[in-house]
């Protein structure tokens, strides 16, 4: 009995001391991170320059290489002075503002109106591509590589463009030009649709005498590492799909393991956050070269994404052109959707991390929508989803629950028994396997409707984790944005008392509901046949509680909502069983 007390202990300190670095250290951590991160959102950086395409020493060039500065580049103190670096062409969509940097022609400003940083209306707007100018900059930028040993001039980041208009707005593309002086111009016109799908086409028009060899690339150049949220169920950083296959590499695998490439037909290639997503989409019916690539310049970490086309011969007196796409906007799934068949873009609604269980999960995606536009509410639309997937597995769950009453009405019996055998263990295993056999009660029965039901819940988790809707979304009462995590916390007596509880503490009414409706939940159950394991059972509903207190209020309230929905459903089958002594 004592070794049995010192490994409960044992468990108990382990998980504290966890659960105390995690709330300590690292929580406080991260969360004074997200806040500078939040503060730099429209605001200043300094600049550490640019990245070019880097030709390589074989007959057809590499593709677009790594980080360098441009020359003559000089930092800017604010945005505004980053952006006055460059003249620009001003975008004007729906849902996106921002401009294009006539030298280098640079897509690299792109604000999405439609979110803000903060749930306060009055806060800074999503930047979701920054101008060379700031010490993080994010961009893109299409253009071609000549073959080495050509003396061919190309368009570099220091070029400076002409443009027939100074806005870009979905019914009015742009059209940029400009002349190397040996016979050859470049044209690059950019149209916008009404969401975020950027279209390059570009055309070179050899007036010289001689043929020219040329490869079409595209890339985007991210600076510094960017803060994320490092759950493994959620992917943030460098990605594609190519020959239909998924691709997805980490921040610190880039930076430790070096570059990585990637030949396909089609695809695409990109940089995703939780909800913002910036992806290259070359031709579908052409051959790239693709890749992922990190390099250090002045300190900072810079990360790559590009492709690189096949050589384009352009005979004297001849045109070429290439039309590649750049999407730069909110991870939408109807609007992945779309650009998906509409582009032939295979597998773009990849980006959202749909999982293991994408099956399930994108089905999820829709219903949720539809609930949300149904009821209004997004935090209802969770409850109504619980509510129709609890009903789709209803006979299963009473399978479960009808096996655990049974089970739930020996244990009377079963603790007789192992008062009465406790110490002869095959006496013990041999008088309850003949109590179940005469009572016909399968002691397993009710473990495989469960094991059946956690890939379709851990979907719906999942859906509910990555849902870009739920972002600043409200509920009722005291949940603003559906999130973040519940901002309440019981150690002030819920801000009565004026005291700022430390990070780890904030525990708010919704994780303490979860709590209680996962203790409740455990009594409905037999208890375990081994002791120690029953008191360690009855230790998780506050180890949970303090896990979930910080996780969004919309994942919180899915759980606190689906087990009562366990409750009611197995109190009720118990109840119909006789079971007079429902809780134990």
């Amino acid at each position: 009995m004592t070794d049995q007390k010192n490994m409960i202990l044992a468990i108990v300190l382990s998980v504290l001391i966890l659960l105390g670095f995690q709330f300590l250290v690292e929580r406080p951590k991260i969360d004074q991170q997200r806040q500078q991160q939040a503060q730099q959102q429209g605001q200043t950086s300094q600049a550490d320059g640019s990245s070019v395409p880097v030709p390589g020493q074989s007959t057809a060039p590499s593709a677009p290489g790594a980080a360098r500065d441009s020359a003559g580049q000089t930092a800017g103190e604010s945005r505004e002075a980053a952006l006055a670096l460059s003249p620009r062409i001003t975008i004007s969509t729906p849902r996106v503002q921002g401009s294009i940097a006539l030298k280098g022609a640079r897509i690299d400003d792109v604000v999405l109106t439609d979110y803000r940083v903060t749930i306060d209306p009055k806060s800074p707007p999503i930047h979701l591509l920054d101008p060379t100018g700031l010490k993080h900059p994010y961009y893109a930028e299409f253009g071609w590589v000549a073959a080495s040993g050509s003396s061919v001039a190309v368009p570099t980041p220091e070029t400076i463009w002409t443009t027939d208009s100074t806005t870009l707005t979905p019914e009015r593309p742009v059209t940029l030009s400009w002349s190397n002086g040996q016979g050859q111009t470049f044209e690059r016109t950019i149209a916008i649709d009404k969401d975020y799908m950027f279209t390059v086409s570009q055309r070179v028009v050899n007036k010289s005498t001689d043929a020219i060899t040329l490869y079409p690339y595209g890339l985007i150049s991210r600076g510094g590492t960017p803060e994320t949220l490092d759950f493994y169920i959620l992917h943030e950083g460098p990605l594609g799909v190519f020959n239909d296959t998924l691709t997805e590499i980490n921040y610190s695998d880039l930076r430790e393991d070096g570059d990585v490439q990637r030949a396909a037909t089609g695809g695409w290639i990109g940089i995703t956050d939780k909800y913002w997503l910036a992806a290259l989409v070359p031709g579908q019916g052409q051959t790239w070269n693709y890749n992922f690539r990190h390099s250090v310049r002045n300190q900072s970490d810079r990360y790559q994404v590009d492709f690189l086309g096949e050589a384009t011969s352009i005979a004297a007196g001849e045109t070429a052109s290439t039309e590649n796409r750049l999407f730069a906007g909110a991870k939408l799934v109807k609007v992945l959707d779309r650009y998906e068949e509409q582009y032939g873009v295979a597998n773009f609604d990849l980006a959202i991390d749909f999982g293991w269980f994408y099956f399930l999960t994108k089905p999820f995606f829709y219903v949720l929508t539809w609930l949300h536009a149904l009821l209004g509410n997004f935090g209802l639309a969770i409850l109504g989803l619980t509510i129709c997937v609890k009903l789709l597995f209803f006979p299963l769950a009473n399978k479960s629950y009808a096996s655990m009453a049974k089970m739930k009405a020996l244990t009377p019996k079963l603790q007789e028994m192992r008062e009465k055998h406790g110490d002869d263990r095959q006496r013990l295993n041999d008088e309850m396997m003949a109590l179940y056999k005469r009572e016909k009660v399968n002691p397993a029965a009710g473990c495989l409707p469960i094991v059946i039901q956690i890939p379709v819940f851990f979907a719906l988790y999942k859906t509910l984790f990555v849902n870009i809707e739920m972002r600043h979304a409200p509920f009722y009462g005291w949940i603003k944005d559906l999130s973040a995590p519940d901002p309440t916390t019981i150690f002030n007596l819920l801000g009565v008392i004026p005291w700022d509880p430390p990070q780890f503490l904030m525990i708010g009414i919704w994780p303490v509901l979860m709590g209680i409706t996962m203790f409740l939940q455990q009594k409905l159950n037999p208890a375990p046949a081994d002791p120690v394991q029953a008191k360690i059972f009855m230790f998780l509903p506050l180890m949970f509680t303090f896990l979930l207190g910080h996780f969004a209020a919309g994942l919180v309230i899915y759980w606190t909502w689906n087990n009562l929905l366990s409750i009611t459903q197995q109190w009720i089958i118990m109840r119909r069983m006789g079971i007079k002594k429902v809780l134990s």
